[in-house]
């Protein structure tokens, strides 16, 4: 039985995407401005300056959080159109997703049409969850769920399962699981994102739909015991420091240190406890946004109410600002980069770009209410 829906797009939904697409801003700001290029690693604490693993901490909500609503926006469209919809819609925008992927969100990144190295990032993963999810939503809720937690708590037992390239199925692991290189005609391709969990965090979303049936005050509850069981699995998993994520955790020479160091999980592929933590949080978000009077998240409401378009348009905002800045001779380094410097400058760029990404999300948001397109829908 499919749940009724209501017929208004939910607030506290689009505040909340508001808000993960925002610190993903901030996040994309660091990889241009803070080196332009594929950085390394900001989480490795040994050569991270603490303000700037924080700042990339903050990011961490973004990718499971934006997965988890949009399962849990496609239930909301099955209540509404019906299944067969749904699986047409999962499966058309899945597949848009992807050639987006390869196309322009890996030429905005790299500059190239036909790169040596064609990064598959998140756009990719939700992308290929979406296909899959199209999939699975004709299984019956309470199995969706079990598959959607087995595939969140246990995908860790497969950490030990590691091809090398020219072995059986190694393009095929490398896609779900492992972060490897996949040959192309022209050069590689980089699974950045393995999808695998990320299917399991959208098939999550998907179950959560029929409490937005519910009144209110109920809903919140669910979502705040939910979040509280998350957040107290995340702590049970991290404090034994054994299974959940393939890096134990060690006390620094500060607490600050230490607490870094507890934060520190896997993202890629996002472990057990990664996933355990951020979406407990952004349970619980979700849930002080539906607390809040409407007219407070207004303005987060705009930039969750056009997700697609903020994403092409903040990627080649942010390369044509490099470039300006590169050529004006801007925040210049000793490596002839554009170097941002201490991360509260990446905050006051963020905050500067998010004032035009705002009118045209706006705008955006308003053509898609007074508009009847269906295409407009995808973005």
């Amino acid at each position: 039985m499919i749940a009724a829906a209501p017929t208004a797009r939910i607030g506290a939904i689009d505040a909340l995407r508001g808000l993960v697409m925002l610190l993903m801003l901030v996040d994309h700001v660091r990889e241009f401005f803070y080196y332009h290029a594929q950085v390394g690693d900001p989480m490795n604490l040994a050569v991270t300056a603490p303000d700037l693993a924080a700042t990339r901490l903050s990011a961490h909500l973004c990718a499971p959080v934006f997965v988890l609503l949009t399962g849990l926006s496609a239930s909301l469209y099955a209540g509404k159109h019906g299944h067969a919809a749904a699986s047409r819609f999962l499966l058309t925008r899945g597949l848009l997703l992807v050639v987006l992927e390869l196309t322009l969100v890996n030429l905005a990144w790299t500059g190239a049409l036909l790169p040596p190295i064609l990064y598959l990032q998140v756009i990719w993963a939700i992308g290929l969850g979406m296909i899959a999810l199209a999939g699975l939503i004709r299984l019956p809720r309470p199995a969706l769920a079990a598959v959607a937690l087995a595939i969140m708590l246990g995908h860790n037992l497969l950490d030990g399962v590691v091809l090398a390239p020219g072995d059986a199925g190694y393009t095929l692991w490398s896609i779900l699981h492992q972060r490897g290189f996949v040959a192309l005609p022209w050069g590689v391709a980089r699974t950045s994102y393995p999808v695998l969990a990320w299917i399991g965090v959208a098939a999550a979303g998907y179950s959560l739909g029929p409490w937005f049936a519910l009144a209110p005050a109920d809903r919140r509850r669910r979502l705040v015991a939910l979040g509280a069981a998350s957040l107290a699995g995340f702590l049970v998993l991290r404090g034994l420091n054994g299974y959940g994520d393939p890096t134990p955790w060690q006390a620094g020479a500060t607490p600050g240190a230490t607490v870094l160091a507890f934060l520190n999980l896997t993202k890629y592929p996002p472990s057990a406890g990664f996933l355990l933590m951020t979406l407990g949080t952004g349970l619980w978000l979700l849930a002080l946004f539906e607390a809040l009077p409407a007219a407070r998240l207004a303005w987060l409401r705009v930039f969750g109410g056009a997700p697609l378009f903020f994403y092409l348009l903040h990627l080649w905002l942010l390369r044509a600002l490099y470039h300006l800045a590169l050529g004006l001779g801007l925040f210049i380094g000793s490596s002839g980069r554009v170097e941002a410097g201490a991360p509260a400058q990446l905050w006051l760029i963020a905050a500067l770009v998010a004032v035009p990404l705002y009118a045209a999300c706006r705008w955006m948001v308003g053509l898609k209410r007074r508009g009847r397109h269906p295409v407009l829908s995808y973005l």
